[in-house]
């Protein structure tokens, strides 16, 4: 019974896994590294006395925080060895189970609600945010569509328009979450690989105005969007309530100055700093760490922005140079929102900070990314 079984598992195992090639790009996983162990200092330190008056428990949300580590470098680990084309054969199959799971979220009694949004899906004593699966089941389809569409990108019909439905839809599903911060990420992330596929400069500004247009309404239309616009635009005025959360950042990054007050020394994580171990650990980097620890996080991404990048340029198949670049630039953006909100230059979008923000869903989404561009690092040289 073995023996017959053996073969089927070898073919198998040719079909899934990538013949060792090159290794994958080092500095990038020196990069990661970096921001994960910093973000695991990080965490423990911001949500200690957090997670004791919430729960009781001191370590409960280093804990959780770990946990989405290990499933999330576990899964790096396993996509870092899958074919390519795998992957490519699979766009259509991974986005529907995400416009499904998006869609799933909306149904009373599947998708959990927290804070008055519902993101969630409940499976067990775990919980799922689809939204942030869907980055990557997008940027593998829109790479996978655009590069066999080839020359057809530079018409509107052809190139633009199913791109635009399909992303639309799930943009749609997200915002009525509500999650507009997430939804910004995948129209930012279409408008960018569709001008790295080809299309024309004049059909991508044709859809960014009506874009920017309808972005506005939505926001206008929602009361807490508004509320959020007012404190970006004059915080000090509203320091003692819809902009405390901002407020109390600045304060942090203005105690912190050139080198910081030390390595667990923070007062703002004593709750002055609302959940300063989620979106805006960034302002805990600022005061603890002072400009010098700024500048090593920017370095990091920078780092990792110039060698997923560098995968992009060298990789020799349209489709996976087109991966990498969705991949590494729905990071970079993730990272720029997020110091932009913590810093007080952009309104409140709820994003978390990649690799050092605690979060079950956005630290595994991330891990995967980057496994994924490991994968297509071995295939640069």
């Amino acid at each position: 019974m073995s023996t017959l079984a053996l073969p089927g598992w070898r073919t198998l195992q040719r079909r899934v896994v990538m013949p060792r090639l090159h290794r994958p790009d080092w500095w990038l996983l020196i990069a990661v590294a970096g921001l994960v162990g910093l973000g695991i200092v990080l965490v423990f330190n911001a949500s200690y006395f957090y997670a004791l008056d919430r729960s009781g428990d001191p370590y409960l949300y280093f804990r959780k925080h770990l946990l989405s580590i290990v499933m999330g470098g576990t899964l790096a680990v396993a996509v870092s060895k899958i074919r390519i084309e795998l992957l490519e054969r699979s766009a259509h199959v991974l986005l529907l189970l995400g416009i499904i799971s998006l869609a799933l979220v909306l149904i009373p009694h599947v998708g959990l609600v927290r804070g008055g949004a519902r993101r969630w899906i409940g499976i067990g004593g775990f919980s799922i945010q689809p939204s942030e699966w869907v980055k990557i089941a997008l940027a593998i389809y829109l790479a996978q569509s655009i590069a066999r569409r080839g020359e057809k990108m530079a018409s509107f019909t052809m190139g633009i328009l199913p791109h635009l439905i399909v992303v639309g839809v799930c943009m749609a599903l997200i915002v009525v979450q509500p999650d507009f911060g997430t939804a910004a990420i995948l129209g930012l992330l279409l408008m960018a690989m569709l001008f790295a596929g080809g299309a024309r400069v004049l059909h991508l500004l044709a859809l960014a105005v009506p874009g920017i247009l309808l972005a506005t309404f939505t926001i206008m239309h929602a009361g807490y969007r508004m509320r959020r616009i007012m404190a970006f635009l004059d915080p000090w005025k509203y320091s003692k309530d819809i902009a405390f959360q901002l407020v109390q950042s600045l304060i942090a990054f203005g105690s912190g100055g050139v080198t910081g007050v030390g390595l667990g020394q923070s007062k703002q994580k004593l709750f002055f700093l609302p959940e300063a171990h989620t979106d805006f650990i960034f302002a805990l980097v600022g005061e603890e760490l002072g400009l010098f620890g700024v500048l090593l996080v920017l370095a990091l991404f920078g780092l990792l922005g110039m060698r997923g990048f560098r995968v992009a340029l060298r990789h020799p198949d349209r489709f996976g140079s087109l991966l990498a670049f969705g991949l590494t630039l729905v990071l970079l953006l993730e990272a720029v929102v997020n110091v932009g909100v913590v810093l007080g230059l952009l309104p409140t979008k709820g994003l978390a900070l990649p690799f050092l923000s605690s979060g079950g869903s956005a630290m595994m989404v991330a891990l995967v990314q980057v496994g994924l561009l490991a994968a297509l690092s071995r295939q640069t040289g």
